[in-house]
């Protein structure tokens, strides 16, 4: 169910909190990094559909959902890919999520669900092994987030720390995508 104002509070704290965090990423990194700021401004776009009242159906807050996560963080995780000379693992990331974002009428409510997953794992782990190997600290906090968020969502349990499961995962895609702002902002004056 999406949640609305007056509502459970931790729900919309949490879309608020990854709305925020996503827009003010997209405004700073727009000017170093047009596909970062478009990726994070899908999220942003996401998490704003949800908490507006009469801005869309249940399905069109899923549909936003799914874009941001197919589409908007592989076009993250490709400027950082593209910046350390790694374009085909960019084009790559950033195809699979166009492909994906095509195919989502066809692969069922189970196999969005499980791609939406993938997606997420992959580009956390990408980000997570350039960012080792670039020593970018920040890029590895922003890495090892979007993974929590990613191994988090497939958990059973619909409760996690007294918490809905879905807002644990939005508060560490909230925290892994200020973290990869700022790797993005660290990694930009490391090439300067």
């Amino acid at each position: 169910m999406v949640p609305k104002p007056g509502g459970e509070w931790s729900s919309v704290l949490s879309h608020l909190a990854l709305g925020v965090v996503s827009l003010h990423a997209a405004v700073s990194s727009v000017q170093s990094s047009r596909g970062a700021a478009a990726g994070f401004l899908l999220q942003a776009l996401a998490a704003a559909t949800t908490l507006a009242p009469g801005l869309g159906t249940h399905e069109d807050c899923l549909a936003g959902a799914w874009v941001a996560t197919v589409i908007g963080l592989p076009l993250l995780a490709f400027d950082f890919h593209w910046v350390n000379g790694d374009r085909s693992s960019a084009n790559l990331l950033l195809g699979g999520g166009m492909v994906l974002a095509v195919a989502g009428d066809h692969l069922g409510p189970e196999g969005c669900s499980v791609a939406g997953q993938a997606v997420l794992l992959v580009v956390a782990v990408t980000i997570l092994i350039v960012a080792v190997f670039t020593g970018n600290t920040y890029g590895m906090w922003g890495g090892a987030m979007l993974g929590a968020a990613g191994l988090l969502s497939r958990l059973e349990e619909d409760r996690l720390l007294l918490l809905p499961k879905e807002d644990i995962c939005r508060w560490a895609l909230a925290a892994g995508s200020w973290a990869y702002s700022w790797a993005l902002h660290t990694q930009r004056l490391q090439w300067e």
